[in-house]
């Protein structure tokens, strides 16, 4: 599998999910869509890229000069990129299921969408702050 057109394929299927998740967040079908089926796609191209290149890979989890050793091999890189997308849509996903079962109004959560995309955790930690607001404020 040429590694440049999966990096753009992998991009552009969370390209697509972070568009649904943030214009039509309102369409249960499409916030699946993004939230589930894509990552869920982005999970099967992470495996394949581990099953064929981690056996044999120098390097490890160990500490981050194992971690930097194994990022080495362009293969282990590129999954490791596939890793964050797939894991940062699917947290996406539930933070626009979560608000709209608590009532948080979209353009509030707008925000903590884009920085889930660019920031990941931080996103969460945002998404979080304004939950726990909201449940607060509710049971005042």
């Amino acid at each position: 599998m040429d590694l440049e057109r999966t990096f753009s394929l992998a991009s552009v299927i969370a390209d697509v999910g972070w568009l649904f998740l943030i214009v039509v967040p309102k369409r249960p079908l499409a916030v699946h869509v993004a939230g589930v089926f894509f990552p869920l796609i982005l999970a099967a191209i992470y495996l394949y890229f581990i099953a064929m290149n981690i056996r044999g890979a120098e390097g490890g989890f160990g500490s981050l000069a194992d971690v930097a050793t194994l990022f080495q091999k362009r293969e282990l890189l590129l999954a490791g990129w596939i890793h964050y997308l797939c894991f940062d849509l699917f947290i996406g996903g539930w933070e626009v299921r979560d608000s709209q079962q608590h009532g948080i109004p979209h353009l509030v959560v707008i925000p903590c969408l884009i920085m889930t995309f660019m920031l990941g955790p931080i996103g969460l930690l945002f998404y979080f702050a304004i939950r726990s607001a909201k449940l607060k404020s509710a049971n005042v």
